[in-house]
């Protein structure tokens, strides 16, 4: 009787087992549902090429498309191992990575500084936001000629238009943000004693923040937008000088390559500052992945 007693006790509880399969079958559900998602998207891009290939080989001429000068993604990829071999890709590389991220940084602190105060004090808001507005919808080409004038050389041009560019995204966000904070939450801080400096810091700033990223990833979008309009200017070295030139040149290939590393670099950069997003909202993060 001892015996079989021992024996029972000495078995593993059965409860654990299930739970044991069921957090594995939680991961193993996550990780096919990730696979499956990537392998859905490179199943759409592959068909996008596809159709482009298709459509270019064909010379398709379609009601308001027409696929006549479009150059394949077979011509495409050699334009691009061109350019791969030329030694001017890291002097087109640095040169637009340069401008476009130091336009960024001006606007990062101009935008979020202007946000914050304009979201924050009416008065400020009534000030500043009508001659902003009335900035705001002026596309980066337009500023061509007056950024000529108003600075003594072409690289402070540039950089100006990518940093106009992203200004707007960056200061609209961030005032959204902060009116967008929960007036209670501001009201019971008072109310326990906090002062004005430790209910911006702890209340408006963290509530703000989400905004701010998403201004910040669409921000550094539009930098790289603006960067043809930017190296249109005087520009001899810069990926968006390269897709202007190949225009004026008519290399159309080029042109696409040109477009492509444009696309990319701004890609990597916004999912940059979305996954520093992440890491800096740890309760945002949270909150999506329940969501």
């Amino acid at each position: 009787m001892t015996d079989s007693i021992l024996s029972a006790t000495d078995t593993p509880a059965p409860a654990s087992a299930p739970e044991r399969s069921v957090t594995a079958m939680i991961v193993d559900g996550w990780r096919d549902r990730s696979l499956g998602r990537w392998l859905w998207r490179l199943t759409a891009l592959a068909v996008c090429i596809a159709l482009w290939q298709f459509a270019s080989m064909r010379k398709l001429d379609l009601v308001i498309v027409t696929f006549r000068n479009v150059p394949a993604p077979t011509e495409v990829a050699a334009a691009a191992l061109r350019l791969f071999q030329s030694p001017k890709l890291v002097s087109h590389v640095a040169n637009s990575l340069f401008r476009v991220f130091s336009g960024f940084a001006v606007a990062v602190v101009s935008g979020i500084a202007l946000g914050l105060l304009i979201g924050r004090f009416r008065r400020v808001e009534d000030s500043l936001l009508p001659p902003l507005e009335v900035l705001r919808p002026i596309p980066g080409v337009a500023w061509i000629p007056l950024a000529i004038l108003m600075f003594p050389s072409s690289e402070l041009s540039m950089i100006y238009i990518t940093f106009i560019g992203a200004l707007f995204p960056i200061l609209l966000n961030t005032i959204h943000g902060v009116e967008g904070v929960d007036r209670r939450l501001i009201a019971s801080s008072r109310s326990l004693g906090a002062g004005r400096w430790s209910i911006f810091a702890e209340v408006i700033l963290p509530g703000a923040l989400p905004s701010i990223v998403t201004g910040l990833a669409i921000g550094m979008g539009t930098s790289w937008f603006c960067l043809v309009t930017a190296e249109m200017i005087a520009g001899q070295y810069g990926i968006g000088y390269y897709t202007w030139e190949s225009y004026t040149l008519q290399n159309y290939a080029d042109i696409v390559v040109g477009m492509l590393f444009i696309g990319a670099f701004g890609m990597a950069s916004s999912s940059l500052i979305k996954w520093i997003g992440r890491l800096l909202m740890p309760w945002y993060r949270i909150q999506e992945r329940h969501a």
